[in-house]
């Protein structure tokens, strides 16, 4: 991760604070960090889908939320002939 590059909606001095909370926790609570935002981020990728597609089931917004995360090449390799609009 490039530390220089602040958020648009932060001010350096926050940015500065939450580094070196960063910084301070153990490797085990940043990796539980990092998996809880990991999966936050999925589920707002999955939200957009059902409203762009309320007709998808539950697998169906699963592939494209693989689609949108993987890009078009890598999910055509992953998952060779499903054909899902994202």
């Amino acid at each position: 991760m490039n530390w220089e590059i602040i958020p648009a909606d932060t001010t350096p001095e926050a940015w500065r604070v939450q580094l070196e909370i960063y910084r301070r926790m153990p490797p085990s609570k940043r990796l539980e960090l990092a998996l809880r935002m990991s999966d936050s981020m999925r589920e707002l990728v999955a939200s957009g889908v059902r409203a762009r597609h309320p007709e998808y089931d539950e697998q169906q917004v699963k592939f494209a939320v693989n689609r949108l995360l993987l890009g078009d090449e890598l999910f055509r390799k992953a998952f060779p002939g499903v054909e899902i609009a994202v």
